[in-house]
């Protein structure tokens, strides 16, 4: 029966029973897809159900040249996304309107910062009960745990030598951590943090500043700067030290940009895909009035489970490669 009560919730997202199928009302938008703007407040209320119509008509065009104006601001960039935990709450307890916005308004409007902490929280619970149970003779799941850390040492040891021993909890956390968020997105009701692009060039920022601070640390400042002229070792490499230098501190900084983006655009466009087709599913069956929709997105859900991974693993492994880059090589440390 456990069993069942944890699968419940892919099920829903496989039928399409999302808040909007279940509770669509006079005149609101498609179920099971919201549009969220760069300020992350939930959707215009409707006008009173037996209000004028001209009133109507005059909140309505006024909603939409304000949605102009942003458009052509560039301070608004709608997102097809199902709707969340925090969307739920804002559409029935949020204030009347987004000039007057309570504090459920600005929660949703935190909702990847949210759920980032939550996922943070969870992990943090899950780890130290764990640790608080190890025993002198492991169990299966200790075993397994065992296993897939000493397996993933072993990688990072291949890439970076003996620094793997300070850097390995990090990279790991990295990867657990953006594994995680990424999968977030495939239950229903929760939002993948990694969809928001401050999340991700949040965790790009944070291997930046890492990746520089151990440069610091195992060059000292002059073999820090040496690297960033290109570690030049003859006269020729001397004389094109002015065109190396800023090449490297360009390439530095494109790092975290191209990081982010990368996480960014692929699990958006996931989430993305999910909801449309989810959405058309029940579209399909609307006809009929039915509840539920065709699980068109069932594919999908595969597709979302292999990509969040992979993009945690190609995360974790590229800002394995910026330490790798950083660290000073055998030779050059004398070994």
């Amino acid at each position: 029966m456990k069993r069942w009560l944890l699968a419940l919730p892919f099920l829903l997202l496989v039928l399409g029973l999302t808040p909007g199928a279940l509770g669509a009302e006079d005149g609101q938008s498609a179920p099971g897809v919201t549009e969220r703007s760069g300020e992350g407040i939930a959707a215009d209320r409707q006008p009173e159900r037996h209000g004028d119509a001209n009133r109507a008509e005059e909140v309505a065009g006024r909603h939409q040249a304000e949605a102009g104006a942003e458009e052509a601001d560039g301070s608004s960039e709608p997102v097809v996304e199902l709707p969340n935990l925090l969307h739920i709450l804002e559409v029935y307890f949020g204030g009347p309107s987004e000039r007057e916005p309570n504090f459920v308004n600005y929660l949703a409007s935190w909702s990847g910062p949210f759920f980032a902490v939550a996922i943070l929280l969870l992990i943090t619970t899950l780890l130290l009960r764990g640790a608080a149970s190890r025993r002198m003779i492991p169990d299966r799941f200790q075993t397994a745990i065992e296993y897939v850390v000493g397996s993933f040492y072993e990688f990072m040891r291949g890439i970076l030598g003996d620094h793997a021993k300070e850097l390995a909890p990090f990279l790991g956390t990295l990867f657990l951590y953006i594994w995680l968020m990424n999968l977030a997105g495939l239950v229903p009701f929760l939002r993948a943090p990694t969809s928001a692009f401050e999340t991700t060039l949040a965790l790009a920022l944070v291997v930046f500043v890492y990746v520089q601070v151990t440069g610091f640390r195992q060059l000292g400042v002059l073999g820090y700067l040496h690297h960033l002229a290109g570690s030049p070792q003859d006269v020729m490499g001397w004389c094109i030290v002015p065109l190396m230098l800023p090449l490297h501190i360009i390439g530095e900084l494109a790092k975290p940009v191209s990081l982010s983006l990368r996480l960014f655009g692929n699990i958006m466009g996931e989430d993305a895909l999910i909801a449309v087709f989810t959405w058309l599913g029940v579209l399909a069956l609307s006809f009929i009035g039915s509840p539920v929709g065709l699980p068109l997105s069932f594919p999908f859900i595969f597709l979302g489970l292999l990509l969040s991974t992979i993009q945690a693993l190609v995360f974790t492994l590229l800002s394995t490669i910026y330490f790798s880059q950083m660290l000073p090589h055998d030779e050059e440390s004398g070994h």
